[in-house]
């Protein structure tokens, strides 16, 4: 009789995980980017290669950046380490390195509490050489 109780109770546990996890009201809302892709186009070798992606927080919880990464050392993000209040609008800062030349394909990878994390951002184009 005790194993059945026991049983039952295990299993009691495990579907509210799982249903916790599977219920979009226990986690923040979405996050919300104005673009997810900046195209520099052509840019000169050693120019400006910064870039800024505007998000919104739409749900009704604070939301939190957890990490930002980018594909690699050529690609810098720079995100609000304070929590979004729920309808308010942050940036997060890209620089990339705009001193190898060639065409270019980077993507930064947005880590939050939101309900649709990650979110992968793009950013690309072509380093023409100096003239």
């Amino acid at each position: 009789m005790s194993r059945f109780i026991n049983l039952i109770f295990v299993i009691s546990i495990t579907c509210m995980n799982v249903c916790a996890q599977n219920n979009p009201a226990i986690k923040a809302d979405s996050i919300i980017f104005e673009k997810l892709v900046n195209d520099y186009g052509t840019i000169i070798q050693g120019s400006d290669g910064s870039c800024e992606f505007k998000f919104m927080n739409k749900g009704k919880s604070a939301l939190v950046l957890t990490n930002v990464q980018a594909s690699c050392g050529c690609t810098v993000p720079t995100w609000p380490k304070e929590p979004v209040l729920p309808g308010k609008s942050a940036t997060i800062k890209v620089s990339y390195n705009t001193n190898n030349q060639g065409t270019f394909i980077k993507t930064i990878t947005v880590f939050s509490n939101a309900l649709n994390s990650p979110v992968i951002l793009t950013i690309k184009g072509k380093v023409a050489p100096k003239q």
